[in-house]
């Protein structure tokens, strides 16, 4: 792990625990960081904090104030933060389910949401129970019990990977190459029962000889500049979806 950001970490771990007390039970790396595909100058920090009970907005607003980027600097894009308690964080639900969820950083628009129904559903409410899920495989501790335990898999991951994909498409403009790679890593949960960083799951989709294969290489070698053919691009997302949506023999494994 980049050692600015393990620092940082270890830095907001315990700013959350001074304003939370006893009431923080577990808090989690999770994104690039979990899936080891940090990159500094690009990637964000994703963090989740789980607490025992619901917070009262007062205590909500009181954790923004402590780690909102002016007063914990992020050394990353900007920090993504969601809160779950604890039993939502086991739920298995795609509900998204949070306490609250903060954006802040030097690169990023701030945002705090302190309930789900202040989530605007043009954003996308699916992201939720895919970070969970990501969460229940690769998250890291900072503190509280593995994250397997304190994150349970979804019940059922099509619907959000189907509506990510909705979302993916109904964008205007052009496709970029994140969204092609993002497809690339539903695909390969679907088939092969794992996540992986977006770049590893194009290699993945590759490997599997899949007839868009070209369209992935050329993503995957660009990166975050990948600027792919929309037509192409939109089909093979059309695709995708269509292959989540019939299921598959092989499923999505807990």
């Amino acid at each position: 792990m980049d050692t600015d950001v393990a620092r940082y970490l270890d830095a907001l771990a315990d700013a959350a625990r001074d304003v939370l007390g006893d009431a923080l039970v577990g808090a989690y790396a999770a994104g690039s960081v979990a899936l080891d595909a940090y990159r500094p100058g690009r990637s964000d920090v994703d963090v989740a904090l789980v607490c025992a009970a619901p917070l009262a907005e007062p205590v909500k607003r009181a954790l923004v104030a402590r780690l909102r980027h002016e007063a914990l600097p992020c050394p990353a894009r900007g920090l993504e933060l969601v809160v779950y308690t604890r039993d939502n964080a086991r739920s298995g639900t795609a509900e998204p389910g949070f306490e609250l969820e903060l954006n802040s950083g030097e690169r990023m628009d701030f945002r705090a949401t302190y309930a789900p129904d202040q989530r605007p559903p043009a954003d996308g409410l699916f992201w939720y129970a895919l970070d969970r899920s990501i969460l229940h495989q690769h998250g890291r501790a900072l503190f509280g019990e593995p994250a397997a335990g304190a994150f349970a898999e979804i019940d059922d991951l099509r619907p959000p990977l189907r509506d990510a994909l909705t979302w993916w498409l109904a964008r205007p403009g052009p496709v970029p190459g994140d969204a092609v790679l993002g497809a690339c890593r539903a695909l390969a949960r679907i088939r092969h029962g794992a996540w992986l960083d977006k770049l590893a799951a194009g290699r993945r989709i590759i490997a599997d000889g899949d007839p868009d294969a070209d369209l992935i290489a050329r993503c995957v070698a660009a990166g975050d500049g990948a600027a792919p053919d929309p037509d192409a691009a939109r089909a093979f997302q059309r695709r995708v979806l269509a292959e989540i949506s019939a299921g598959d023999p092989a499923g999505i494994t807990a």
